[in-house]
């Protein structure tokens, strides 16, 4: 299993910039997809970023050219830069891992989470 701890959300002007991390212990972190998602208040949880173990990247058409989504297998994180930012981008961010290798399904882990707020 993967233990996942999300950290770097705070308050921010709409333009500003602020990037995530995501700290990984506990497995084998290269063997792991993994993904940011999102949920606002009163909404789902929906995805944001995946970058694959060979680090393929995709990204949710709502955050393309102004997020990007990087993993350091060495350091066993995966981080979130998010540039450009709107007021509907305010949610709590989560860091999510999936593990799919000699396995029947997809096993996915989540981090508790961290709050982004966008407002002047």
């Amino acid at each position: 299993q993967v233990q996942l701890v999300e950290s770097g959300g705070g308050l921010v002007q709409p333009g500003g910039s602020l990037r995530l991390s995501c700290a990984a212990s506990g497995s084998i972190f290269s063997l792991y997809a993994m993904a940011w998602y999102r949920q606002a208040p009163g909404q789902q949880r929906d995805l944001v970023a995946t970058i694959t173990t060979d680090g393929s990247t995709n990204y949710a058409d709502s955050v393309k050219g102004r997020f990007t989504i990087s993993r350091d297998n060495a350091k066993r994180t995966v981080t979130l830069q998010m540039n450009s930012l709107k007021p509907e981008d305010t949610a709590v961010y989560y860091c999510n891992a999936r593990w799919s290798v000699r396995t029947p399904r997809d096993y996915d882990y989540w981090g508790q989470g961290t709050q982004v707020t966008v407002s002047s």
